[in-house]
């Protein structure tokens, strides 16, 4: 049976049409949601219009943080288009093979990205491009073309298959692959992680995660939209700018989604010693494992602090803890989402059915993408009659609770023993000197692989290499226990706030070629 595709900005505009949809932080621009529905609406309408765009069409954003973003993606919906939005951080060789490879006919880019975008036009052939102003000034390009347009779209005539975004997924390892997102998939992560989250019309969510990210468009900020909310837009995260935010009750701030490393970074500002969280009502964390001693932190200082796991190709939500468990489960991802299948499977393909035995999620239901545009090899290997592999490992204790372990590219195996990094970093966080660490496996004459712990230090700490690993040793199975150490003032990340690991093994690689070669 299909599923119709009905206008959430169409229809709070009807109900509530004074209530603040958005407010740009940065442009202090603030839209109701009568105002938002207008603009997305004369957006759709030049889309299919002017914009020269068919049903299906593509229409690509290269930008910071903006209230314009979430218009783009409405007006797309409202025109049965499709919302393409691009990793700022990306070379332009690498946007070039994105944009080649989902042809999109418009490209609307942020005016500090000028440069960039005409390169792209240039190379990539495309037929024209739009400039975003970030102040929105009313004589912009793009505030003109709004005010253009005499009359909005009506929504398109549309059901859950059709095609509502082409995320492209980080391309730590290889070109990235674009995930087809569905209007079904968005509509079914606002009902799985609505509920837990609590999202209702009081809520006012604080997005600061890009906009070209799973997370930033959808936890909570879309889910916030189809219950009527409000959503705050910070052009790139800040950690003390978010901190004071959060922590002024009289600005209304209800919601708040990070990763790891944003909670670690606001824990590091002055302000947090005396910080007072108790008015939240869901601090949220994913993006990769959070460190328990984060959780434990943060719950000295009012806020329960939420995990829970997903990924691009599942909308995201596939994973979540009730805030009421965070504390008394801390590490764990919680139970499956509502409209959600998950099993975990070991390397035969077998389900693993014992508690604590690692397997490889895999997810199955509405939220799940059809595939990748334009690449059938894909997947086929990434789709078992309708099972998502998920490339995640996790282990469930014996109250069926998840606990994702590491990505299973990041396991290394020593002396025969599987080493999953994020627990020997869940340990290595407890120590009163370390700011953030990483685990990679290195190669090794005798075990074939040994841990190397890289770390970076809190302002002024000192800490010697015997210190730590006595400390793993005290804590962690002989085998998991780092063989060396190595501080570094900073560990580098992508755009979302990931540990980009591939680049930790490529640096230590180098270092030993040269060391060799000396």
């Amino acid at each position: 049976m299909t599923i119709k595709v009905y206008d959430w900005l169409a229809h709070h505009a009807r109900r509530t049409p004074e209530k603040l949809a958005q407010h740009d932080l940065f442009s202090g621009r603030r839209f109701t949601y009568a105002e938002m529905n207008l603009r997305a609406g004369r957006l759709a309408a030049w889309l299919r219009g002017e914009g020269g765009l068919a049903q299906g069409g593509r229409a690509a954003v290269l930008s910071h943080n903006t209230t314009d973003m979430f218009d783009l993606q409405f007006a797309c919906a409202k025109a049965g288009t499709v919302f393409v939005p691009l990793n700022w951080r990306l070379a332009v060789a690498e946007l070039e093979f994105i944009i080649k490879d989902c042809t999109p006919e418009i490209l609307f880019y942020s005016s500090e990205f000028s440069e960039e975008a005409q390169t792209l036009g240039k190379n990539c052939g495309l037929s024209r491009l739009v400039e975003l102003d970030p102040q929105g000034r009313p004589d912009s390009t793009f505030e003109q073309l709004i005010a253009g347009q005499p009359e909005p779209l009506p929504h398109a005539e549309l059901v859950h298959d059709d095609l509502l975004t082409i995320m492209f997924t980080s391309g730590t390892t290889g070109h990235p692959k674009g995930a087809m997102i569905t209007h079904g998939m968005s509509f079914w992560n606002a009902v799985n992680l609505g509920g837990p989250a609590h999202v209702t019309t009081d809520t006012c969510h604080l997005a600061v995660l890009p906009l070209f990210h799973t997370g930033g468009l959808n936890c909570y900020a879309n889910v916030a939209f189809h219950a009527g909310g409000t959503v705050l837009v910070m052009r790139t995260f800040d950690p003390g700018q978010a901190l004071d935010m959060l922590l002024d009750r009289q600005g209304g701030i209800t919601h708040f989604f990070g990763v790891p490393s944003h909670y670690q970074f606001m824990s590091l500002q002055p302000a947090f010693e005396k910080a007072d969280f108790s008015h939240l009502t869901i601090c949220g964390v994913g993006g990769a494992p959070c460190p328990v001693s984060v959780i434990e932190l943060y719950g000295q200082h009012g806020v329960s602090i939420q995990q829970g796991y997903g990924m691009t190709e599942t909308s995201p939500t596939v994973l979540v803890l009730d805030a009421a468990d965070g504390i008394k489960r801390a590490g764990s991802t919680g139970l499956p989402a509502l409209h959600t299948e998950v099993r975990l499977v070991d390397e035969q393909g077998r389900d693993v059915t014992r508690p604590g035995e690692i397997g490889e999620i895999w997810v199955k239901g509405p939220n799940v993408t059809p595939g990748y545009w334009n690449r059938p090899d894909a997947n086929r290997e990434s789709i078992t009659d309708g099972w998502l592999h998920t490339g995640d490992a996790a282990r469930f204790d014996e109250d069926g609770f998840y606990y994702v372990v590491d990505r299973w590219k990041d396991m290394f195996i020593s002396g025969g023993e599987n080493v999953y990094p994020a627990e020997v970093e869940n340990v290595l966080s407890r120590l009163p000197q370390v700011a953030e660490a990483a685990v990679i496996g290195v190669p090794d004459e005798k075990w074939g692989e040994v841990g190397m712990a890289v770390l970076v230090l809190k302002e002024g700490a000192e800490i010697g290499e015997a210190e730590v690993l006595q400390h793993c040793g005290a804590n962690l199975a002989r085998y998991k226990v780092p063989k060396s150490v190595r501080l570094v003032p900073a560990l580098p990340r992508n755009a979302t706030g990931k540990i980009l690991k591939r680049v930790l093994r490529d640096d230590v690689t180098a270092e030993a070629g040269a060391a060799a070669a000396s």
